[in-house]
C-alpha cells in the first residue's frame, strides 16, 4: 500500500453489607435478568476485574441455579439473590446494574434504576414506543445519573479505526453511511412455541427490531446528538417468506406452528436523513440464507470503508492504475487497500492499547471494552460514552420504522430527545469516549 501522509429523588435504600473499605474500591454491581446474555457477560466480568457482583435477580429458579452454578465452577463468591428487581434497586450496597432482560422490559427497568440513583447498563434491542424512551431520558436528566447501552460493536476494532480515519480528515466530508443486521437466524427465530423472544417479535411486528449494532458506530462517526441529529426515516418491508418456510421445516407443514404466519418482512430497508445532510441506510434481515454481516459502509468526499470488501479506499493514497481500453481511451481502475493495512498508523487509541494484550471476554473482547467503559463512568460518577440521548435516538428506529411501514413507507420524524441541546453539545471526552 502506498505511504500515508497525511432530579427526581432516589428510592429509599437499605444497607445489607459492610461499608466499603478505604481506598480504591470495585464497582458494586447487580444484574437483573439471568438469561443467556448474562452468561456471556459473566465471561467478561470475570476477566476484567474491578467489579464486585453483589446481587442478581430473576423470577425463574432454573435461571438462578444456572448462574450460581457458574460462580461455583469458577471459584467465585456467590452473589445474593433477589426475586423482585425493585428490592435490588433499593439496596445501598449497589452502585450500578446491568439489565439484560427482554426487549419489552429492559428500558422500563433501566428507567427505574436511574430513578433509584443507580447507573444502568442496558442491553441492545429496539424500543416499543418513543414514550418509554422519553421516560428514560427524563429520568437521566432529573437524577443526573447516566445510563449506557452496552453496544459492543461501537468498540469493534474496524469501526473505531474508521472513526479515527474520519476524524483525522482522511475521508473528507461524510456523505453516506450504511449498515445493518444480516444474520441467518431462521432456525432459532421460528420457535414461537418455546417463547423465543426473536420469534415472538418476528411473529407480531414488522420493522427493524435490531438496529443498533451498526447504527451505533455510524451515529458516533456522524456526531449524532453532538452537532448533528437524525431528522426522519422511511422504512420498507419486503414480503415475508423465509421464517414461515423455516417453521414448516421445523414443525411440519399443516401443523399449527408450521403454518403460523410471520408479520416481519424478510428484508427491512430503512433510510435515515440527518440534520447535516448525510443519509444512512439500514438493512435488517434474519430470515434468508446468507453469511453474517453488519454490512458497514462509511463514505465521504475522499474515501470509503466497505465491510464486506474488507477494504478502504482513500483518494490519492490507495492504489489506482491508469489503463487504456481497446479503443485507446484512458480509464482508471481503483483498488481497495486491506483494512488491516491501516492498523499500524491509524488504529484508534483504545485499540492501540489493546494491541499489547488482546482484550479478554465475549465477542472477541469487545464486550469487555464496553463494560470497562461503563464501569469507568460509574467510578467517576461521570457521563457514559453511550448516554441516554444515544440510547433513545438509536433504539427509536424500531418503533419509528414500524410506523413508517404501516403508513406505506411514509417519512416519520425522529423526536429530538435532546430538546435542542444537540446543536451545541460537543464530543464526549475521556479515555473511553467515542
Amino acid at each position: 500500500m502506498a505511504s500515508r501522509k497525511s432530579a427526581a429523588a432516589p428510592r429509599p435504600s437499605r444497607a445489607r453489607r459492610a461499608p466499603r473499605p478505604s481506598g480504591p474500591a470495585p464497582v458494586r454491581l447487580g444484574i437483573i435478568g439471568l438469561g443467556v446474555r448474562t452468561e456471556v457477560l459473566l465471561v467478561s466480568l470475570f476477566a476484567i476485574g474491578g467489579v464486585e457482583l453483589v446481587a442478581v435477580c430473576d423470577v425463574r429458579d432454573a435461571a438462578i441455579a444456572k448462574i450460581l452454578g457458574i460462580f461455583q465452577r469458577h471459584g467465585r463468591k456467590a452473589p445474593d439473590v433477589e426475586r423482585d428487581y425493585r428490592r435490588l434497586l433499593e439496596r445501598a450496597d449497589i452502585d450500578a446494574v446491568l439489565v439484560p432482560t427482554s426487549w419489552n422490559s429492559h428500558l422500563p427497568i433501566a428507567t427505574e434504576a436511574l430513578q433509584a440513583g443507580k447507573y444502568a447498563g442496558v442491553e441492545v434491542g429496539g424500543a416499543s414506543s418513543t414514550e418509554e424512551l422519553w421516560r428514560l431520558v427524563r429520568a437521566a436528566e432529573a437524577t443526573g445519573v447516566s445510563c449506557m447501552m452496552l453496544e459492543n460493536c461501537c468498540y469493534a476494532r474496524n469501526e473505531m479505526l474508521v472513526m479515527n480515519l474520519v476524524r483525522q480528515g482522511l475521508f473528507g466530508e461524510l456523505i453516506h453511511c450504511a449498515g445493518g443486521y444480516e444474520h441467518d437466524l431462521r432456525e432459532l427465530a421460528c420457535m414461537v412455541e418455546q417463547g423465543n423472544e426473536r420469534a415472538l417479535h418476528n411473529r407480531f411486528r414488522n420493522g427493524d427490531i435490531y438496529p443498533t449494532h451498526q447504527l451505533g458506530p455510524i451515529a458516533k462517526i456522524l456526531d449524532i446528538n453532538r452537532g448533528n441529529r437524525f431528522l426522519s426515516l422511511t422504512s420498507t418491508a419486503s414480503k415475508s417468506r423465509g421464517m414461515q418456510l423455516a417453521a414448516q421445516r421445523h414443525y411440519g407443514a399443516g401443523t399449527p406452528y408450521g403454518d403460523m404466519p410471520f408479520n416481519m418482512g424478510d428484508v427491512i430497508t430503512t433510510v435515515i436523513k440527518c440534520a447535516n445532510g448525510e443519509t444512512v441506510t439500514l438493512t435488517h434481515g434474519i430470515a434468508l440464507p446468507r453469511p453474517y454481516s453488519r454490512n458497514g459502509r462509511v463514505q465521504g468526499t475522499r474515501g470509503i470503508w466497505l465491510e464486506d470488501a474488507d477494504g478502504i479506499y482513500i483518494d490519492g493514497i490507495s492504489p489506482s492504475i491508469e489503463q487504456i481500453d481497446v479503443a485507446g481511451n484512458p480509464y482508471t481502475t481503483h483498488k481497495w487497500d486491506r483494512v488491516d493495512s491501516f492498523y499500524e498508523q491509524y488504529d484508534h487509541p483504545i485499540w492501540q492499547d489493546c494491541r499489547r494484550q488482546q482484550p479478554a471476554g465475549g465477542h472477541g473482547g469487545i464486550d469487555s471494552l464496553a463494560l470497562r467503559a461503563f464501569f469507568d463512568a460509574v467510578r467517576t460518577r461521570g457521563e457514559t460514552p453511550i448516554d441516554a440521548y444515544a440510547v433513545a435516538a438509536w433504539m427509536s428506529v424500531t418503533c419509528l420504522s414500524e410506523q413508517s411501514i404501516a403508513l406505506g413507507s411514509q417519512p416519520v420524524a425522529f423526536p429530538d430527545f435532546t430538546d435542542g441541546k444537540w446543536i451545541t453539545r460537543g464530543r464526549a471526552t475521556g479515555p473511553w469516549a467515542l
